[in-house]
């Protein structure tokens, strides 16, 4: 064991001598030392302690045996320090207070004279204040000559001698050396984070930004410095103070702050002309390299809606070991579905599509991620084909049956009547059937806010599929049947981002079809966890619906999506109205009205209770629907639909009442409320 312990003392004392750094710095420490030494007992000794030459020579030899071996045992001079952290000073002051004890004992132990507990206080104590303070000299100089010109000269010849080796500085030809080539930003949040950010620029020579000040709402940091840069109260900022300071850009270091009070901070500081960026940090967000940046908001960000986490183990555990079959399996939802279905361990994935070649991507996108881990399955078949999908589930024998499949596009639907009833409607109606014939445990529908009064043919024939799913669910037999209902979703095919985005990058103008129209919006990762918690815990008939927040005004969503593709709307790009399209309505009736809903196990989940239509109203309305289909007239069938669908209007009656309606309500305060931040 000594042995052991002599052999890793040894090797720690030979790799501090090894490196030239180490070992100049242990000459300026041996220099710091005697000077104490001699200070206190030579220079100024009492009468008591005056101690002979040869005396001094022992306590000093003593001095350096015991600072120089415990701060070697200690690992002190292994320690960068130009990059030295609270963790490093403090283990210095404790292998000194060690030390210091040591020497202590062994003068009362060897034959020497002992002197006094204050002189020995007194050489630790200024030992240790002076080997802080040359350290903290040498950081604070290395970081200027990194990031200041005038240092460059002297300030290197310092570092170079302190440090007892050559360093190359920084030179002006290189990128971002220069201090007025760096982007001056505020930085919102003066806590860990934003420190940690300032901390990191400062230290980097190659940092494209330099920070200038903080703005916090702290009141016991306002006023006060971080860095030696000053805080600002939040509350006072105006355009007129950041011009003072230069500032270019303005970096959110919130992690923590909710949807609510980020969306108010953004609408006050983009009122100022400054880009806004948000600092990511790797224990709340992390990029994909695990490394924290800045970066500009992303387009989701632009709802300042807080991400729901609907997924759980409860979830996960219901859909392990089943066979699952998803329609629509190649599409934005059914993709999102099957991924997160495939975490889940089914015993089968059966991907259903039409379209052969969205149901390869997914398909190889899985194999990729999960090899034979996974029983993959693709069919591709129409839901209209009632044989061909007969097929399917006779060969699979599915446990669970998700239907994704459907024709979405509003005004592609109004322009294609018959197809949208009998893909949506007799489509759905098809798998119904067969989820009744093969006695599927779980049947469940995605479903739409356009479905809610709908005033377009897509809108109608998503309802009638809601009619169709009660009234099986109330047939009592062994399927259960369910419905989630979600309003728009960002970055699904044919969604209004991804056409902002092509408008943008062609120079625009990006097109509105009104500039009073809102929606509400989701992701797709939020939608499909949506249906898959839902129907983890639906009973027959549930139809349920997400509370998404507060709705979005399209022009909102426009302007803001302009800035951060760095222009400026009205200037750079102009937005202009289009006019609605056929269908249209200025809002969605998504509005969560928790007094009418009945409530779930999660808190951003309701339940809609609909009495279900009896079976021969239902096969009256789908037998008025088929004959309609027979002459294959777009009116005729619409007409149908107005029909069997009671609560489908047309849009220019809604839109005409849009003003009294609460949706459009909640984004006038919404609109207000930003105006007074």
């Amino acid at each position: 064991m000594a042995m052991e312990w002599m052999h890793r003392f040894g090797k720690k004392i030979k790799n501090a001598i090894s490196n030239k750094r180490r070992w100049a710095l242990g000459l300026y420490d041996a220099l710091l030392l005697f000077a104490v030494v001699l200070m206190i007992l030579g220079v100024y000794p009492s009468g008591v302690d005056k101690l002979a030459p040869s005396e001094f020579a022992l306590h000093t030899l003593l001095c350096f045996a015991c600072v120089l071996l415990c701060r070697c045992t200690g690992s002190v001079y292994r320690q960068v320090w130009r990059f030295g952290s609270a963790s490093a000073y403090i283990r210095l002051f404790v292998c000194d207070a060690i030390a210091g004890v040591v020497y202590f004992l062994l003068q009362t132990i060897l034959p020497i004279r002992t002197i006094a507990f204050i002189r020995v206080f007194s050489i630790f104590a200024f030992n240790l204040l002076l080997s802080m303070g040359i350290r903290l000299f040498y950081q604070h100089l290395y970081q200027e000559a990194k990031t200041c010109e005038h240092l460059n000269g002297l300030g290197w010849k310092i570092v170079e001698l302190l440090s007892g080796s050559a360093i190359a500085p920084v030179t002006q030809s290189e990128p971002n050396a220069a201090d007025s080539a760096r982007i001056k930003i505020a930085i919102v949040g003066a806590g860990t984070v934003g420190a940690l950010l300032a901390d990191e620029l400062f230290k980097n020579p190659r940092a494209a930004y330099r920070p200038c000040c903080f703005i916090d709402i702290d009141k016991d940091k306002i006023g006060r410095e971080i860095m030696g840069i000053p805080v600002l109260a939040g509350g006072e900022v105006s355009e007129a103070v950041l011009q003072t300071y230069g500032i270019q850009e303005i970096v959110f270091a919130l992690p923590q702050i909710d949807a609510v009070r980020r969306k108010e901070l953004y609408e006050f500081y983009n009122r100022f002309g400054c880009k806004i960026k948000t600092y990511d940090y790797p224990m709340i967000r992390t990029a994909e390299n695990g490394r924290r940046h800045m970066r500009e908001f992303d387009i989701e960000e632009l709802l300042f809606r807080q991400p729901i986490e609907l997924s759980d183990e409860k979830t996960a555990s219901y859909y392990r070991d089943k066979v699952v079959l998803i329609t629509g399996g190649g599409g934005s939802i059914g993709s999102e579905l099957c991924r997160q279905i495939a975490g889940m361990k089914p015993k089968r994935l059966v991907i259903l599509d039409v379209y052969e070649n969205g149901a390869y991507d997914v398909q190889q996108e899985l194999r990729i991620a999960y090899g034979s881990k996974i029983n993959l399955q693709v069919e591709i078949v129409s839901i209209c084909d009632r044989k061909g999908l007969e097929i399917v589930f006779r060969r699979h024998r599915p446990d669970i049956v998700i239907h994704a499949a459907a024709h979405k596009h509003v005004p592609l639907m109004e322009h294609n009547c018959c197809e949208a009833v009998k893909n949506n409607v007799f489509g759905t109606l098809n798998t119904v059937e067969l989820c009744e014939k093969y006695r599927v445990s779980r049947f469940m529908m995605v479903s739409t806010d356009k479905a809610v009064n709908p005033t377009n043919v897509m809108g109608a024939t998503k309802r009638m599929c809601e009619m169709i799913v009660q009234t099986y669910s109330s047939l009592g037999t062994e399927t259960v049947y369910t419905s989630t209902r979600f309003g728009n979703v960002l970055g699904s095919a044919g969604s209004v981002i991804p056409l902002f985005k092509r408008q943008i990058m062609q120079g625009g103008p990006v097109t509105v079809t009104d500039k009073r129209i809102i929606r509400y919006f989701m992701t797709i990762p939020e939608a499909s966890q949506l249906v898959l918690q839902s129907g983890a815990m639906a009973k027959n008939g549930d139809l349920f619906v997400l509370d998404m927040g507060s709705p979005v005004k399209i022009l909102d969503l426009a302007e803001n999506m302009i800035r951060l593709s760095g222009f400026e709307p009205y200037k750079d790009i102009d937005v202009v109205e289009t006019g609605l399209r056929p269908g249209e309505k200025l809002y969605e009736e998504l509005l969560i009205k928790t007094e009418s809903l009945a409530k779930t196990e999660n808190e951003l989940i309701f339940i809609e209770r609909d009495e279900p239509v009896p079976m021969p109203e239902l096969e009256r309305k789908l037998e008025w629907l088929k004959t309609s289909l027979a002459d294959e007239d777009n009116s005729a069938v619409k007409a149908a639909l107005m029909d069997v669908v009671p609560t489908f209007r047309h849009p220019d009656v809604v839109n005409r009442a849009a003003v009294q309606a609460e949706e459009m309500k909640v984004a006038l305060e919404h609109d207000r409320a930003a105006v007074k931040v």
